[in-house]
């Protein structure tokens, strides 16, 4: 490996050190966590996981919760890529290391798991109910973050660019959880077999 080419990555890792200290220091200097924005967001994290705890179907509870931690992370990813990228960006974060937690560990994927599991319960199309959900959360939930200061968006995207991210984030966790289905029934079958 070139030497030049390790002193730029050591350059830009010590830039990404200083902007996370930057967020640090705004997030005490401004007392962001004693702020009304700072406390909705907790409750956006709170609200949904006890929501969850008490509506989700306990016959289901692995399936359920494997279908949301795989939405979760494929979220998660998403949704740093694109703070990353400089496409947008929380101004309001629990924990400043980790601006979207509210949104990424919980709101979000706790939707979505309750979609999926209504939609599994009751027969309906998942991708409908999916691509439904993705259209409320691009078109009602982050104009009103926008509105309400939660959430910035930078370098012309717009809230198209969101509901492709949330479609492609919905179908990836359906496609996981039905890899590992698929896998579960394969080794069932084989065991009957044998």
């Amino acid at each position: 490996m070139s030497n030049d080419r390790l002193k730029q990555f050591d350059k830009a890792v010590r830039m990404r050190e200083e902007s996370t200290d930057l967020f640090i220091q705004i997030w005490k200097e401004y007392h962001l966590y004693t702020t009304l924005e700072y406390w909705m967001m907790a409750s956006v994290l709170v609200v949904p996981l006890l929501i969850l705890f008490f509506k989700i179907d306990k016959s289901k509870i692995f399936l359920i919760g494997f279908f949301g931690y795989s939405f979760h992370v494929v979220f998660a990813y998403i949704d740093l890529f694109g703070m990353n990228a400089g496409y947008w960006h929380y101004p309001f974060q629990l924990i400043p290391t980790l601006p979207s937690l509210s949104i990424d560990a919980s709101f979000v994927p706790v939707t979505f798991m309750l979609v999926y599991q209504w939609t599994i319960n009751h027969k309906k199309n998942y991708y409908l109910y999916a691509f439904l959900t993705s259209g409320g959360f691009s078109f009602v939930f982050k104009p009103l973050l926008v509105e309400l200061g939660l959430f910035r968006m930078y370098e012309n995207k717009n809230y198209l660019h969101l509901l492709v991210g949330y479609i492609f984030v919905s179908l990836m966790a359906k496609f996981m959880t039905n890899v590992f289905l698929w896998t579960q029934k394969k080794y069932e079958h084989s065991k009957v077999q044998n």
